[in-house]
């Protein structure tokens, strides 16, 4: 008798790389990120996704590309503006170094 294991199709979770960039809570103090984070809350309200999956997706990303491929995939894949999808590459270039 054989085990069959049901497919489930593999969402971007499933595929995450072994190393996760988090996103960065709000400063404590009420000041204003500094740096890439400062695009993040633009990029939420723009893009109607949570930081966190964006960086997630660009985490798995670099493992392959290059700064420059990543983020032209951000930005033909997921219609991301030019900043925006560079602050968050250089943000999770940053954590993962």
């Amino acid at each position: 008798m054989t085990c069959r294991v049901p497919v489930v199709p593999r969402g971007y979770r499933d595929v995450m790389s072994t190393h996760r960039v988090t996103a960065p809570e709000p400063p404590a103090d009420g000041a204003k990120p500094k740096g890439p984070a400062s695009y993040f809350p633009s990029i939420e309200k723009t893009y109607g996704r949570p930081v966190q999956e964006w960086l997630d997706l660009v985490a798995d990303r670099l493992d392959q590309h290059q700064h420059m491929e990543v983020v032209a995939w951000l930005k033909s894949e997921h219609g991301l503006g030019h900043g925006h999808a560079n602050a968050l590459v250089a943000y999770a270039r940053q954590a993962l170094s």
